[in-house]
């Protein structure tokens, strides 16, 4: 996931909560308490299309608008790209590993668990 503005992750926000694709003006709409012209949020909308981060659809003469990937995905893509320019992803894993709550702990160890079961049935 590329780097995104403050404006595009709000918009971003506004699409992951959303239950269907939604138009220009919802998206504006939900943006809410902002003083965001249309022609704003649709050229949000489109340089995050360039992103790769929505996909759009033709509604007559419009477009809705739906997010490529879940928020969970996107969130694992910018780790990704964080462990990547760390230099020493391993370091950096361990680092990040060290700092969780015991929940999230605990959390990391079931997935673990699940990834070395898999790999031992395979």
């Amino acid at each position: 996931m590329p780097n995104l503005g403050e404006l595009e992750r709000s918009v971003m926000n506004v699409l992951w909560d959303a239950a269907d694709p939604l138009s220009v003006r919802e998206v504006q709409d939900a943006l809410g308490d902002r003083d965001l012209a249309y022609t704003t949020v649709m050229t949000v909308l489109d340089r995050l299309g360039g992103k790769d981060m929505v996909d759009r659809e033709r509604d007559g003469r419009a477009f809705r608008y739906v997010a490529r990937m879940t928020r969970d995905a996107a969130t694992s893509e910018v780790l990704h790209a964080a462990l990547d320019a760390s230099g020493d992803r391993t370091s950096a894993l361990l680092h990040f590993a060290r700092t969780v709550d015991p929940s999230e702990a605990a959390a990391l160890r079931a997935v673990l668990a699940e990834i070395e079961a898999a790999d031992d049935s395979a």
